[in-house]
């Protein structure tokens, strides 16, 4: 990677406050988007290093294809842009982000992306929103409670699973009109992770990781992160990464059975 990829320095805070993750599909380098900006591990290191000279506050952030990143959150201080960055998008690996839509006015919490398909919780609205255009557009959909997290079918774009809570209630729910409609199937809640057809993991407040393989309407248990989830990632079928809230990146490659130190702050 080339030198003006990563910037170090000593006084650099590092990752704080992990938000989302994602592996780049063109070198397998896993990317960490934090409270003080995005982060690169490569394959074999064990540490992170900052990505560009940028502090954003990055909340949601999924990676669509080889290189291209999608992202939301609070800007760098040290810019003019509003305090919502609405959805923003990098196609250099997350060196440098261009607005795409929705700035000053969106702060997508949970993106995730399934192709063209995108969803995005606005926490700073309590609003559910899907794209079909790759977040060129956007229409607001039902949501079933304020959503801790959403995902979608790896084999059907329009099927998602989502966790919620509200002051009277939380659970898991199943759309399979995009969001339109909702079914509620459990009173499980946690981060959500959908990799590969027949997998759906859930990582709960404790760290204790589920997986269901009828999407949601049972779970059994697999293992332990050993911590609180901070973001949850899948790869393929039994490949997981979760964030601890200490910014320790932990790696299964078992379903969740057993984990790994990935990447340490």
């Amino acid at each position: 990677m080339s030198g003006d990829d990563r910037t170090t320095s000593a006084t650099d805070a590092g990752p704080v406050h992990v938000h989302g993750l994602g592996v780049n599909p063109l070198d397998g380098a896993l990317f960490i988007a934090t409270h003080t900006g995005l982060f690169r591990s490569g394959g074999g290191e064990s540490t992170s290093a900052r990505v560009g000279d940028s502090s954003q506050d990055t909340m949601g952030f999924t990676i669509v294809d080889a290189d291209r990143f999608l992202g939301s959150g609070h800007p760098d201080l040290r810019t003019d842009l509003p305090p919502l960055l609405g959805l923003i998008e990098s196609t250099d690996r997350g060196r440098s982000w261009e607005p795409i839509a929705l700035l000053g006015e969106a702060d997508f919490h949970v993106l995730r992306s399934a192709g063209e398909v995108v969803y995005g919780y606005d926490s700073s609205n309590d609003r559910l929103m899907v794209s079909g255009d790759a977040g060129r557009t956007w229409e607001e959909v039902e949501r079933p409670a304020p959503l801790v997290d959403l995902a979608a079918d790896p084999e059907d774009s329009q099927h998602v699973v989502a966790a919620g809570v509200s002051d009277i209630s939380q659970g898991l729910y199943e759309s399979r009109d995009g969001g339109r409609s909702w079914d509620r199937r459990g009173e499980q809640v946690g981060l959500l992770a959908w990799p590969a057809p027949g997998r759906l993991f859930l990582v709960d407040g404790g760290g204790n990781v589920f997986l269901s393989t009828d999407t949601g309407r049972r779970f059994g248990r697999r293992g332990t992160i050993g911590g609180q989830p901070a973001a949850l990632l899948g790869q393929g079928a039994d490949e997981l990464f979760v964030a601890l809230h200490d910014g320790t990146i932990k790696r299964s490659t078992d379903g969740g059975s057993t984990w790994t130190i990935r990447s340490t702050p």
